[in-house]
């Protein structure tokens, strides 16, 4: 049986995580209402081609293309109107967004419904990184919230490393119901649950 995942936010760490999730024997939906911009292209998993694109779309025609790999692409912001019509059929959520309001809109799904929820966060500066699971994870309340994260490429192996855990954890999950959760700097990976 496919286990149906619905990608929340597909930037820096999420466009990477739909990367490196390619070859899972799963069904992809990435829900993303943003567009493509120049500065994107140096930290996400993004083209020039697809400049001025929404970012789902043009990350589903994207892995289409190079990989054959089929993603349902929505092109909407997640609001408390639309939550249920976007995240239901869901078996498992990850959540790689930037703000604490769309955070909260997905914890609370994924609580109310009884969905695991995989939460992905990167610093904006690229120092530290987290791969949590619902149960463990505490929304940050920072002032940060919609900052641009690791823009210039500078930042990009880590946030390549960071998606690999996700995907790593995810990966445990769909195996055997693992949940591991871990803290990332650059050359440090904690296992904290």
């Amino acid at each position: 049986m496919t286990t149906h995942i619905v990608l929340i936010g597909v930037g820096a760490l999420g466009s990477h995580v739909a990367l490196l999730a390619r070859n899972l024997d799963v069904s992809l939906k990435v829900i993303d209402f943003d567009r493509i911009e120049q500065k994107n292209t140096l930290s996400q998993f993004h083209t020039r081609m697809s400049l001025g694109h929404n970012k789902a779309c043009a990350l589903a025609q994207t892995m289409m293309g190079l990989f054959g790999a089929r993603i349902e692409a929505v092109p909407h912001r997640l609001t408390a109107d639309n939550v249920d019509a976007l995240l239901s059929g869901g078996d498992l959520l990850i959540d790689c967004l930037d703000n604490a309001a769309s955070r909260r809109l997905v914890q609370r799904w994924a609580r109310r419904h009884a969905v695991p929820c995989l939460h992905g966060a990167l610093a904006p500066d690229g120092a530290y990184g987290r791969v949590i699971w619902d149960e463990h994870f505490v929304i940050d309340e920072a002032p940060e919230d919609n900052q641009a994260t690791c823009e210039d490429g500078e930042h990009l192996a880590f946030i390549a490393q960071v998606a690999a855990v996700l995907v790593q954890s995810l990966q445990a999950h769909l195996a055997e119901g693992a949940t591991p959760s871990y803290h990332l700097r650059r050359g440090e990976v904690v296992r904290v649950a």
